[in-house]
């Protein structure tokens, strides 16, 4: 059997990671900016991490939901006490494309309405209501084609009010970053009306803090910028350090019922182990802390770099423009200088280290990044 072959692919095989560093199957050793698209949040293998996981598959992997699983509250009330939402209710899944499906449906049960407004250059995952308020057609099959989505632009609330004032609108999904969009950070002001004009129009209020949450911002959730509580947060990607695992975090204005929402592995014994773990790794270590420093100590960086078009972001989340396509710069950045990045577009090179990122290991890439633009 052959794989399916959606992905292009390096010609590179990761066979171990400690840190902020991974190794080849070569035996190369490489600088990883990248955390495996923000999913490693507490560095690669971190010892508290591989023991949390082993001791509990040693003892249960899984067992279904149709039982008591205490793992799951002990998640919920350090989740609650990391990020100031203790008195929202916690639903756990596995990726975060299925925590924003729920986020939808949540919001449609509460107030019966089908329409959502999106924006432009969004990116919400791959399931069929999360593809579907995706700004990206040629992702969306038909068969996502059966709910109605606006995309509006970033920073324009009155284009919103327009559509909420129609009265058919469920929910605004809304990144507190946009990652894959490119590092582009909503206006502060955006983010308050949002909230305020869902208010007025009984609208759900989605923040996805699914890349830009966990504290890769340099603060837990990007919206505590801003000082507003969305109706639901979406969470995944470092949520439990490359786990498959995926959250949202619920308002008490919703009121569930049984069989409201369902899942067959979330939340399981294992998953609940790995994230217990990253937070009470996140804690002793002060990685939220440690993002904001060391990120805003790139950026500051980046920006006098004279080639450097544009540097964008928050914490441990940058985005680099370039004046010219970026494909070679990221070549010669892998293959010549050993150090994994993204990109978004053409022009976007796009960070999302560990938030163990050290100032050494970010003055490394810093010299690695001068040599190869």
């Amino acid at each position: 059997m052959n794989l399916f072959d959606v992905y292009p692919l390096f010609d590179i095989e990761i066979v171990k990671g400690r840190g902020c560093h991974v190794w080849d199957a070569e035996g190369n050793k490489y600088l990883d900016l990248y955390g495996g698209h923000a999913v490693i949040s507490v560095g690669h293998s971190h010892p508290d991490y591989v023991e949390a996981i082993t001791r509990q598959v040693n003892q249960l992997g899984f067992y279904s939901n149709s039982v008591k699983n205490s793992l799951q509250q002990k998640l919920a009330d350090k989740l609650g006490t990391a990020c100031g939402y203790d008195d929202y209710s916690l639903f756990l899944i596995n990726t975060g494309a299925e925590a924003n499906e729920n986020a939808l449906k949540l919001a449609s049960f509460h107030n019966g309405r089908k329409r959502v407004v999106s924006f432009k250059k969004s990116f919400h995952g791959r399931t069929s209501a999360a593809v579907r308020v995706t700004d990206n057609p040629a992702i969306i099959a038909p068969v996502n084609e059966g709910f109605p989505v606006t995309y509006l632009p970033f920073d324009m609330p009155e284009l919103v009010e327009e559509e909420l004032k129609k009265g058919d609108v469920s929910s605004v999904i809304v990144e507190g970053i946009q990652g894959v969009g490119g590092i582009r950070l909503p206006e502060d002001d955006f983010l308050k009306s949002l909230r305020s004009l869902c208010t007025k129009y009984d609208t759900c209020l989605i923040l996805d803090e699914i890349q830009s949450g966990y504290g890769r911002s340099g603060k837990f959730f990007a919206h505590h910028y801003v000082g507003i509580r969305p109706d639901i947060i979406t969470v995944a990607k470092g949520i439990a350090n490359g786990f498959p695992m995926g959250a949202a975090l619920i308002s008490p204005t919703f009121k569930p019922f049984y069989g409201m929402l369902g899942t067959t592995f979330g939340g399981n014994h294992l998953a609940c182990a790995a994230a217990i773990a990253v937070l009470d790794i996140m804690e002793k270590e002060q990685l939220v802390e440690n993002a904001a420093r060391v990120g805003a100590y790139l950026l500051d960086e980046l920006r006098r770099i004279p080639r450097i078009r544009e540097v964008r972001g928050r914490g441990l989340m940058i985005g680099i423009d370039l004046a010219e396509p970026v494909r070679e710069v990221r070549n010669r950045l892998l293959f010549d200088e050993k150090v994994f990045t993204g990109v978004a577009g053409a022009n976007t090179i796009r960070l999302l280290p560990p938030l163990c990122l050290t100032q050494d290991e970010a003055d490394d890439f810093l010299a690695r990044f001068r040599r190869a633009i």
